[in-house]
């Protein structure tokens, strides 16, 4: 009996913890654009839908982002971590320049000029993989 509850507790993590955006592509660890944004009302349901529905937006239109994983800081179980922020994103990318290719394409700077009025502060972390 303990193995099976086992077995339908790992089930049921596995499939409410599981990506489940269809349209999520495999990661790529060639080049990977990761950005905390900090909004200036982070409290405000209507800002926040803005901006997610402008991101959003803009994801499902780039022609170059790969991976398109948007999220928010969980609460913070250990000094270390850093939920300062109010969204983060990771985009992967095949190369640095399929990366350039997506600063300079239309829907990043539409999204630029819908929310920008909306962040304080954001901050980019770009890596290229080792392998």
């Amino acid at each position: 009996m303990k193995k099976l509850a086992t077995i339908v507790f790992l089930a049921l993590s596995f499939t409410t913890y599981a990506q489940s955006n269809k349209d999520m592509k495999s990661f790529d660890s060639n080049f990977a654009h990761t950005v905390y944004f900090w909004l200036a009302n982070p409290d405000s349901t209507a800002d926040c839908e803005a901006f997610e529905t402008s991101l959003q937006k803009f994801l499902d239109n780039s022609a170059y982002a790969k991976t398109k994983f948007i999220g928010k800081p969980p609460k913070a179980s250990r000094d270390v971590v850093d939920g300062s922020f109010t969204y983060s994103l990771i985009v992967t990318f095949e190369s640095a320049e399929a990366q350039q290719n997506y600063q300079d394409e239309a829907p990043h700077k539409l999204f630029i000029a819908e929310s920008s009025k909306l962040w304080t502060k954001v901050i980019v972390y770009d890596s290229k993989g080792i392998n």
